[in-house]
């Protein structure tokens, strides 16, 4: 680790979910997963009534966030974020849901001030959220409005990934209901989708000349109109329109043949009109080492593919391999010439 190393900044998430678990277990078993130093933001009593409640032998420290670095290898970093909070998994309580947000935008400060280089958020659940006044669909929307308010000069246009060892996509369209999709789905959304994506993937990921396949919307790909014309009218426009800009797009594919191994070798990435689409292939294959990257922002955010798992809170049987590789990969898209 080098000693002028800035820190990921990690938000504690949902307080009644395995965020804080997270943290904790991936602190105590650091040197073995290969993590990078962060620091947690959030309440330490919490955290502290949370590693006694696993038994777990984890040191704490309050910090500053210009401490973190130096404090990482004798303690896990926090910097309090909010009121004290009573430790209680798995129990909603309303008033928590400030401290939630405030930890979310105080990690995207961080970055902006120069202390902190990337950010991994733990699960939220949005519904809590939204019952206190949350008006953002997730944590991807929320953040898109975090960087136009800290990086007013710079473009930013959120675009969820999901990133595995076999297998990354970007559903197109996100949080919205299933019958809205045809509407919401844009020749122009889905080139402005696939431009940050392929950006993304040279500049963050070191793709040369990255190999997207775009999903058709109907069964089939539509079969040639017959059921349904979204691919005609919508999306083979937006793939030749990908093709002239230089980008190397290929569709539409149906979504039913493009995920088993051999298909997987033909391209880099999947762009999928629809959430379930393709996210529901990518847990498959890689549930527990997937990771949420957010793409086309002024700043690196990751973070675990999995939910609040309340039933697992304080059990201290929460698998962190997702969590960890969230924060190796802040790491290295923060720090792309660190190798």
């Amino acid at each position: 680790m080098r000693s002028n190393q800035k820190p990921i900044a990690v938000s504690m998430g949902e307080p009644a979910g395995i965020g804080p678990d997270l943290a904790l277990i991936a602190w105590a078993n650091r040197k073995a997963l290969g993590l990078p130093p962060f620091y947690i933001r959030g309440d330490e009593a919490l955290l502290q009534g949370r590693a006694q409640r696993m038994g777990l032998n984890a040191r704490l420290k309050m910090v500053a966030q210009d401490e973190a670095t130096a404090v990482f290898p004798k303690a896990l970093p926090i910097v309090q974020t909010g009121p004290a909070l009573s430790d209680q998994p798995g129990v909603e309580a309303p008033e928590t849901a400030a401290s939630v947000v405030s930890a979310i935008e105080g990690c995207v400060e961080d970055i902006k001030s120069g202390v902190a280089c990337a950010l991994v958020t733990n699960p939220i659940n949005k519904a809590a959220l939204y019952r206190t006044g949350f008006a953002f669909p997730g944590h991807t929307e929320y953040l898109g409005a975090l960087a136009k308010k800290h990086w007013p000069g710079e473009p930013a246009k959120p675009v969820m990934m999901i990133a595995g060892p076999e297998l990354m996509v970007v559903p197109v369209t996100i949080h919205i209901p299933l019958r809205d999709v045809p509407i919401a789905l844009t020749t122009d959304l889905i080139v402005e989708t696939a431009e940050i994506t392929a950006n993304d993937l040279r500049t963050r990921f070191g793709y040369a000349s990255p190999r997207l396949a775009i999903c058709g919307l109907n069964p089939h790909a539509g079969e040639n109109g017959s059921m349904g014309t979204e691919e005609c009218d919508v999306i083979e426009p937006a793939i030749a329109r990908l093709r002239a800009l230089g980008i190397n797009a290929s569709g539409p594919h149906s979504a039913d043949t493009l995920f088993h191994p051999p298909a997987r070798q033909q391209y880099d990435c999947v762009l999928g009109m629809y959430h379930d689409q393709v996210l529901i292939p990518a847990k498959t294959i890689g549930f527990d080492d997937s990771v949420n990257v957010t793409l086309g922002l002024p700043f690196v955010r990751t973070s675990p593919d999995h939910g609040t798992a309340y039933d697992l809170a304080g059990s201290g049987t929460a698998r962190v391999d997702s969590f960890a590789a969230s924060l190796r990969m802040a790491d290295v898209l923060a720090n792309p010439d660190r190798f």
